[in-house]
C-alpha cells in the first residue's frame, strides 16, 4: 500500500490515537476527525448497533446537522437501505458496492436525509468482537468530491484491529467490579463528583480546569483520589461509572 508522506503521517496518527486510554466514545468521536483528514472527506458519524433494542445509539457525528441526525435516529435508521447491507460486510465497503448509485439517489433515505447535509459518497466500516457489534464507522464526501476507492477501502480496513482493539479494551475497563465501584462513587465529595462527572463528559484535564475554575494541578489531585476511592486505574473506567451522577 503506497501512501504519500502526507497520508503516512496522518496514518501514524490514528494508530497513536487508537493506542490511548480512551472512552469508547472518545475513540470513536477522535478518530473521526483524524480519518476525515486521511481520507479527503466532509462528514463524518459513528454509531453502537444495540441488538437489545434494534437500534443504532451512542451517536457521535463530525459536520452533521442535529436536528438531521435527530430525524435519522428516530425515523430514517429503520428506513435504511445500505447501512444493514453495509453492516454485514464486516469489513470496509464503499456505499456504492451494496446500492448502486443510480437506485441511490432515487431513494427516500438519500433524497430527504443523506442530501440534506450534502451526503453523496460514502464509505463504512462495522467492527465486531465475535457477534457483538462494537461500533461503525460512517465517512462521507460531498457532492462535489468523488467516490471512495479501492484503495481507501483497503486503508480503512487496514486500521480496523487497531479501532476494534480500542474499543475491546474500553468495553473491558468497565467489567471489573463496577458494582463496588458505583457504591465507592457516592462517597465522592462534591468536587470530587464535579470532576468525575467531567470526566464522563469525556473533558481533558485542562477543559475541567476551565469548566470547575480550578487550578490544573488540583483537578489532578482530585482525580487521583477519586481514583483511589473508586478503585479503578482508567478514564475510560471512571467514564462509564459517571455516567449516572
Amino acid at each position: 500500500m503506497q501512501l504519500s508522506p502526507t497520508a503516512q503521517g496522518q496514518l501514524a496518527t490514528c494508530f497513536a490515537l487508537l493506542a490511548q486510554d480512551l472512552n469508547e466514545h472518545d475513540i470513536r468521536a477522535r478518530l473521526g476527525g483524524q480519518l476525515l483528514h486521511l481520507f479527503r472527506a466532509d462528514h463524518f458519524a459513528s454509531y453502537v448497533w444495540d441488538e437489545a433494542t434494534g437500534r443504532f445509539d451512542h451517536g457521535v457525528s463530525i459536520n452533521m446537522d442535529p436536528g438531521n441526525l435527530s430525524r435519522y435516529e428516530t425515523w430514517y435508521q429503520y428506513r435504511d437501505p445500505i447501512t444493514f447491507r453495509l453492516q454485514q460486510r464486516r469489513r470496509a465497503t464503499l456505499v456504492s458496492e451494496v446500492m448502486p448509485r443510480g437506485e441511490l439517489l432515487r431513494c427516500e433515505f438519500f433524497n430527504d436525509f443523506l442530501s440534506r447535509d450534502g451526503l453523496h459518497w460514502g464509505i463504512n466500516l462495522h467492527a465486531f468482537d465475535g457477534a457483538q457489534a462494537l461500533g461503525d464507522l460512517r465517512i462521507w464526501r460531498g457532492r462535489s468530491g468523488r467516490d471512495f476507492s479501492g484503495h481507501d477501502r483497503s486503508l480503512l480496513q487496514f486500521i480496523e484491529p487497531a479501532f476494534a482493539a480500542a474499543l475491546r479494551r474500553a468495553r473491558d475497563a468497565r467489567r471489573p467490579d463496577i458494582d463496588a465501584s458505583e457504591r465507592a462513587m457516592a462517597l465522592l465529595s462534591p468536587r470530587e463528583t464535579a470532576v468525575a462527572r467531567c470526566v464522563g463528559r469525556g473533558l481533558t484535564d485542562k477543559e475541567i480546569a476551565r469548566e470547575l475554575g480550578i487550578a490544573l494541578p488540583s483537578v489532578r489531585t482530585y482525580l487521583q483520589r477519586v481514583f483511589e476511592k473508586v478503585g479503578v486505574h482508567r478514564r475510560a473506567a471512571l467514564a462509564r461509572l459517571a455516567v449516572n451522577l
